[in-house]
């Protein structure tokens, strides 16, 4: 990725970003304007920049990015809106960093996540749950499906995380 290309998606995704973020925290909904518009403006950032294989990565990107965050999606761990987000951002990254966009944002979901488990002292539940989670990925057993607690102390927006582990992967491995 050039230089000028760099700034074209900074430019892009950081006000975006940062709407997005506010709009999950404050109202636990994110716009499917704004992905359409990240989703769009990688599209075509990659492609003017790149040409046809730009568009190609970019489109892989996406659906790599897409697939991944279903997946999470089908276990209730992630809402949809979650998925279609972070399959914009793979449009931006790209085929190749959806990997390791997708690791800095889970290490970033998981230290925010185990910051506000202590913060609201829900350390032995949590921990329950996600046992729970795990021993349902054993042969023979069942995952559990979670629901979504009524309690907005309960959850973390994941826009937040995505945006800004999205946000430190670009400036990582971009710059």
């Amino acid at each position: 990725m050039t230089i000028p290309q760099n700034v074209a998606m900074a430019l892009l995704f950081l006000p975006l970003a940062l709407m997005i973020v506010y709009m999950d925290i404050r109202y636990r909904r994110i716009p499917n304007k704004l992905v359409l518009l990240i989703l769009i403006g990688g599209i075509a950032i990659n492609t003017i920049f790149n040409g046809l294989n730009g568009l190609l990565l970019s489109l892989g990107g996406f659906a790599f990015a897409f697939a991944m965050m279903l997946f999470l999606h089908v276990f209730g761990t992630l809402g949809a809106a979650d998925v279609k987000l972070f399959g914009a951002i793979g449009a931006i990254s790209g085929f190749y960093m959806v990997l390791p966009t997708l690791l800095v944002v889970a290490l970033t979901g998981g230290v925010l996540a185990i910051g506000k488990m202590i913060y609201a002292r829900r350390v032995g539940a949590t921990m329950f749950g996600v046992f729970q989670f795990f021993y349902g990925l054993l042969p023979g057993q069942t995952v559990p499906r979670f629901d979504i607690p009524a309690d907005r102390s309960y959850t973390l927006p994941y826009a937040v995380p995505i945006c800004f582990g999205s946000l430190i992967s670009f400036f990582l491995f971009h710059a």
